[in-house]
């Protein structure tokens, strides 16, 4: 089906009058980012970006689109596991401390903009805290809530390489509804029932096969522009061979263990946890919130932290995120988005040093 541009506010009406709440991509502080939306006018119209290593730019690219961006910092994570909240709380009481765990509070929320590689990347997450055995009820209460609505790349940045890791840039799972953009309008194709029903609620008319082979072709040219690449497969055992590579030293020497790289990757999943009492010491708060294996505090034990350089530190999320990944949910940790590339304030680009480490002789 087709969606005509002019006609894509209703879309968000019909979000709307479902009970959801809309969150779409917007333009602030020089960045693509998802807030609130209540208007097609908030969407970054006529935007593009352009992207390489520790640098990230927005220009007008002379067109009318809405989503003719690659990424911008932010991808669901955020949505599903946020990044603080309180999990319980302890009040003191006559004669002991009352334990009580704290909600969520979650309402039925429509993300509109919904790339090929954050969705591979919520898929990753779902493995993590929905685990048959054990459940975040959190997260479940958030990535519940969630309507997707996706769309296919009709652009890709310097930095992307999610067609080498095989998770974009066409969308293929995981959505509830998927538009590819026309200069025109939309091709509109439903993932799930209530994408489906919302649907019946559009203004729309049938897809000329010309609009069709049009989308298809935008994503194929999106794929074939990709310069950058990883290895596909499981990188653990050729890292493994390069634990002791002085490449691990000569990285370290560049990155700051800022953390920007975990918090903007999609898949990062690290956190903390840690009370605050109130002042009165009447009742504690045990909170959860982003953390990443940059820190020196994150692999503390008994106060000595296990990887106490840079150079451990970036060993240790590569090898993890392309390597033992692989033992933990079936697949590597990297759906190719590039976001770490961009925004490493020292330009680090992963893919570089991939093929840096594996290309050392033995």
């Amino acid at each position: 089906m087709f969606l005509l541009r002019e006609e894509f506010g209703r879309l968000i009406d019909a979000l709307r009058d479902a009970g959801y709440d809309c969150v779409g991509p917007q333009v602030r502080d020089g960045a693509v980012v998802y807030e609130r939306l209540d208007d097609v006018e908030q969407l970054p119209r006529g935007f593009t970006d352009e992207q390489a290593p520790g640098r990230y730019r927005l220009a007008h690219g002379g067109h009318e689109r809405f989503f003719a961006w690659a990424n911008g910092p932010q991808a669901l994570k955020p949505l599903a596991f946020a990044p603080r909240e309180v999990v319980w709380q302890a009040q003191r009481q006559e004669g002991g401390i009352a334990f009580e765990p704290v909600a969520p509070a979650v309402r039925p929320t429509a993300v509109l903009g919904v790339r090929a590689c954050d969705l591979a990347a919520l898929a990753l997450q779902d493995a993590h805290f929905l685990r048959d055995d054990v459940t975040d009820g959190h997260y479940r209460a958030r990535r519940e809530s969630l309507f997707l609505v996706a769309v296919n790349c009709s652009h890709s940045a310097a930095t992307c390489f999610c067609a080498s890791t095989g998770d974009g840039p066409a969308v293929r799972a995981g959505y509830d509804l998927k538009l590819d953009e026309l200069d025109e309008g939309f091709v509109v194709a439903a993932g799930s029932v209530r994408g489906a029903d919302l649907l019946t609620q559009l203004p729309l008319q049938p897809a000329m096969p010309e609009q069709i082979g049009r989308a298809a072709e935008q994503t194929h040219a999106v794929a074939a522009s990709q310069t950058r690449t990883i290895p596909a497969g499981n990188l653990y055992p050729a890292l493994l061979e390069k634990l002791n590579s002085a490449r691990w030293d000569e990285v370290a020497s560049r990155c700051l263990s800022c953390g920007n790289c975990t918090s903007v990757c999609p898949t990062c999943f690290c956190h903390s946890l840690h009370d605050e009492a109130s002042l009165d010491g009447e009742r504690v708060e045990h909170v959860r919130q982003w953390d990443s294996c940059f820190t020196s505090g994150h692999s503390e034990l008994h106060g000595i932290p296990v990887r106490g350089s840079t150079a451990f530190r970036y060993r240790q999320w590569l090898t993890h995120k392309l390597g033992s990944w692989h033992e933990q949910y079936g697949r590597s940790g990297c759906v190719g988005c590039g976001r770490c590339i961009s925004w490493c304030p020292a330009g680090i680009d992963l893919s570089a040093e991939v093929t840096a480490l594996l290309g050392e002789a033995s």
